[in-house]
């Protein structure tokens, strides 16, 4: 089948917000987003249901569709409790800040206790550090370097990700995901 788009706008800029069965989104940070195309395969394969629909749509000489804004997941998965130890979420469990100085700017991750003293590529061992930072501490214990990090580095669970995420949203959110992003909320008296 061969689908056209209308004209006016890029269906590139309508990605869909992805929730799992329970209606919270399958990750925070990143955004779970489908392109246009994932989002309508699913819903032809009948994996999803529509929740919300942009006002644009896809059409064929024998079908028309409006975007689908925000889908749920027909079956649950279930989060995993742990998050992978990857550079980005080591960056977002310290939320994108130096755990020495505070900076933003360049940052890299730092050993607390050296690997050459010992110490292990781990949750408990690693915080981010800007390089300037990461340079002047050197192959030294904090100790010896009189640089102690902000925040003793900790293996964060998946709710500590998705809570740190939402200090950073993406630049772009469409009003139809607002009500399923920050639900959980505490609400303005």
């Amino acid at each position: 089948m061969t689908v056209h788009f209308h004209a006016t706008a890029s269906p590139e800029a309508c990605p869909a917000l992805v929730l799992n069965a329970d209606f919270r989104p399958l990750s925070y940070y990143p955004l779970s987003l489908w392109s246009w195309q994932d989002a309508i395969k699913a819903v032809f394969l009948d994996r999803v249901n529509i929740v919300s629909n942009y006002d644009k749509a896809v059409r064929s000489p024998s079908f028309e569709m409006l975007l689908p804004s925000v889908v749920s997941l027909k079956t649950y998965i279930k989060p995993s409790r742990h998050p992978a130890f990857t550079r980005f979420n080591v960056f977002l469990r310290d939320r994108f800040s130096c755990q020495y100085c505070g900076s933003r700017q360049d940052l890299t991750f730092d050993h607390v206790t050296p690997r050459s003293k010992g110490g292990m590529t781990t949750w408990e061992n690693v915080v981010a550090a800007c390089s300037s930072c990461n340079l002047r501490k050197s192959d030294r214990l904090p100790g010896e370097a009189r640089m102690w990090p902000a925040h003793k580095p900790y293996q964060p669970t998946v709710n500590d990700l998705h809570q740190n995420g939402r200090l950073f949203p993406p630049n772009y959110l469409h009003d139809s995901w607002m009500d399923y992003l920050y639900w959980d909320s505490e609400l303005e008296p």
